[in-house]
């Protein structure tokens, strides 16, 4: 049978008959915009308004993409000193009702509340999905001019300064781009503390992502310092940055997995296939590569 395509009128109908229908009771995880409010989803926007009730962050933050959506629900605030408090409080309703969890904005759960919510769902075997959309985390990786084929996500800077030499220690150590949320108070300290332990990596800086006043910063640190030094805005709200990882590890790294694949190839193919297939699959350059196959060739 051929596929239907709706259009117009029946469109409007086929989409009213779906959120007349009930949901299946249970958690829906709903991703929020992290700036622009036209970043909410279809399904996201269908979730919210058949839901029972919405549990969320700041119920007053909250209400300004519900009022823009044009939905009214009962809403439940949740943070981290009443997370157990709320279960406590839901748990009539888990078996029979349909509860949407968001944050104040993106992606719930990623540095925010709502994990032992979740988990008093998956303990209790009841249903649980996750309705994807948008994240900062992602945003910011994107816009970040690094290459990410892996990053690891750090959180939210610690607001001492002994936790904040220490999670920079970690960087210093890292393969990988990592990612980490840093409010405007503590960004110069952070910089600063960045270039004395030697961090002298390509960084980006983002704030007010998808927003009109959207901003991305570039470049090393010491750079990157210079900017900021006399900017009284930056105290302001909060940023996402990316810290390019440390290339000579991942070089050190990279060596030996490539020339146990490099040895494995060489059972197989020419000299030059080999070359070509790495160069291929790794981007590293074909004289290298060439220059590796050669000795393990000849060994």
């Amino acid at each position: 049978m051929p596929s239907i395509l709706f259009t117009g009128e029946q469109a409007a109908i086929n989409i009213s008959i779906e959120q007349m229908k009930k949901l299946v009771s249970g958690l829906y995880i709903v991703a929020t915009p992290i700036g622009n409010l036209e970043d909410i989803g279809l399904r996201a926007k269908n979730i919210l308004n058949m839901v029972d009730f919405i549990i969320c962050e700041n119920p007053i933050h909250s209400l300004k993409l519900l009022n823009k959506l044009g939905i009214k629900k009962k809403l439940y605030s949740l943070h981290d000193y009443n997370e157990q408090k709320l279960i406590n409080r839901i748990k009539k309703y888990q078996d029979n009702s349909s509860i949407a969890l968001i944050s104040d904005a993106g992606s719930p759960l990623i540095s925010d509340p709502g994990y032992k919510l979740v988990l008093s769902y998956i303990e209790k075997n009841l249903m649980i999905t996750s309705i994807p959309g948008p994240s900062s985390i992602i945003t910011a990786l994107q816009l970040s001019g690094l290459e990410i084929p892996n990053f690891v996500f750090l959180g939210f800077l610690p607001k001492n300064t002994a936790g904040i030499k220490s999670i920079n220690k970690k960087i210093l150590d890292l393969e990988y781009s990592s990612v980490i949320f840093v409010p405007g108070l503590r960004l110069i300290s952070f910089i600063k503390n960045l270039i004395e332990i030697k961090i002298n990596r390509k960084i980006s800086i983002c704030k007010e992502m998808t927003k009109k006043n959207e901003r991305v910063i570039r470049g090393l640190p010491k750079d990157i310092l210079e900017k900021f030094s006399n900017d009284e805005k930056i105290k302001k709200g909060e940023f996402v940055i990316v810290i390019q990882g440390n290339k000579k590890k991942v070089a050190k790294i990279m060596g030996a997995v490539v020339e146990k694949q490099i040895s494995k190839l060489l059972l197989k193919f020419s000299l030059t296939d080999v070359v070509e297939i790495v160069h291929k699959l790794t981007k590293i350059s074909k004289k290298e590569i060439y220059k590796t196959a050669l000795l393990i060739k000849n060994d």
